[in-house]
């Protein structure tokens, strides 16, 4: 897991968003949105999906590791 999360925040920073804008385009706080990218919240897959679709990819894309198969 802990390579999709390096995944989340790639993305975010290559699509120069910050916490707040992520958070902001979710509907969350940005304390929520930081936690979730550091592992100290759970990720649901509801979440996983808005956040997906702010990237125009699928959940697995950016959550899942093939190489924890």
């Amino acid at each position: 897991m802990e390579n999709s999360i390096n995944t989340l925040k790639e993305l975010r920073e290559k699509n120069n968003l910050s916490y707040e804008d992520m958070a902001q385009k979710l509907g969350i706080s940005k304390s929520y949105y930081w936690q979730i990218e550091h592992k100290n919240r759970r990720l649901y897959y509801e979440m996983a999906k808005d956040i997906a679709e702010i990237f125009g990819l699928k959940p697995d894309d950016i959550f899942f590791d093939e190489k924890n198969i």
